[in-house]
This record gives C-alpha cells, structure tokens and sequence, in this order.
C-alpha cells in the first residue's frame, strides 16, 4: 500500500513539475510571439530619442503612459509636419510607416481643425500605430482632440481613432501656438495639398 501511495506522489509531483514547465515556456513564447508583432517600448523609446534627439526630455513619460494605456503598437511613423491656425486651421505632414511585418511605407498626411486655436508650428512627429491589420488600413481619416499651449517649442501626446485603429502621435514642436481644437488627419499614399 505505501509502494502504491509513494509511486502515486512521484507520478503526481512529475505530473506537477511538467505542468509547471509547460507553462513557464509558454509565456516567454507569448511574449516572443508579441514582441515579433509589435515594437516594445525599448524599441519605440530607442528609436524616439534617436529622432526627436536632445529635445526628447520628456519623451519616455509620454511613450509610457501610450503603453500602458493601449499596449505594443504595430507599427509607428516618423515625419515631419507643419501646421497653422487662426481659429480654424490646417496640417500637412510627411513621413514613412515602419511595421515589422510588411516593412516602411512612405505616408503624408493633412487635415483641417477648428476651435480656439491660434498659432503656427513646425514639428518633428512620431506616430504610434495600433492594432493595424495591413498597410491599406491606415490610409484614411483619423478624428479626435487635441491641444497646443508652448511658446518656442513643446512636447505633446494626443490619440486619433478609426475603426478599431488608433493613432497615438507624439510631437516636439518649434513656433507659438495656443489652444484646444476638434479636426482629424487624413493618411494617403501620395502626397496631396487637399486636406479634407
């Protein structure tokens, strides 16, 4: 009877142990499998500070409240746009897409806004791309709010959504501007000077 308990408790504990070990390698092979899919914030944070450079202070707050708010982007775009406003306003800009799994794509965007909003900038503009299921996704009008207040220069974060695709853009910006407006950003392939 002990021989029959004690084999028992051996085959239970093997049983256990391989559980154990099959759960603990199918999380790093999640893990993998997201990191392959989406860029981490090493990545994103690595790459932000190479392009925006000594101006990126607080970029890393910025790029870390997106993923813990929306989790590993797909895809990110780098570019640069200006912009201006007297109440109602327009944005023109231009960059090229990266995603891991279909590589870079040249983009521009432009769009209209309206509200208090007063200025004019120049931005250098990176672009937090999620839950993009291909390339021909992101092409399209994104809409949202979004707000300026920096005299010289500023470093701001807003999300423009379409669909189920979201658009986090985090911007450094040259020049003086001030207020709070509602308009979208229309992505094309081809550069255009029409921004509706």
């Amino acid at each position: 009877m002990r021989s029959i308990v004690g084999t028992f408790r051996s085959l239970a504990a093997a049983a256990f142990m391989g559980l154990a070990a099959v759960a603990g390698s199918a999380a790093p092979a999640t893990a993998q499998v997201a990191a392959q899919d989406g860029y981490t914030m090493d990545e994103v944070v690595g790459t932000g500070h190479r392009f925006f450079g000594t101006t990126s202070g607080g970029l890393a707050q910025l790029l870390e409240r997106a993923f813990q708010s929306y989790g590993l982007p797909n895809g990110y775009i780098l570019g640069q746009e200006a912009a201006g406003a007297f109440f109602g306003g327009l944005r023109f800009g231009e960059g090229t897409l990266y995603t891991k799994n279909a590589g870079q794509r040249r983009i521009f965007w432009q769009g209209p806004s309206l509200g208090f909003d007063v200025g004019g900038d120049g931005a250098r503009t990176m672009m937090l791309v999620y839950n993009l299921p291909s390339i021909e996704s992101v092409y399209g009008r994104f809409g949202g709010v979004s707000g300026s207040a920096y005299l010289v220069g500023g470093l701001g974060m807003t999300v423009l959504a379409r669909d189920n695709v979201l658009l986090v853009p985090v911007k450094t910006g040259v020049g003086a501007r001030l207020g709070l407006n509602v308009g979208y950003l229309k992505l094309t392939p081809m550069p255009t000077w029409n921004p509706f």
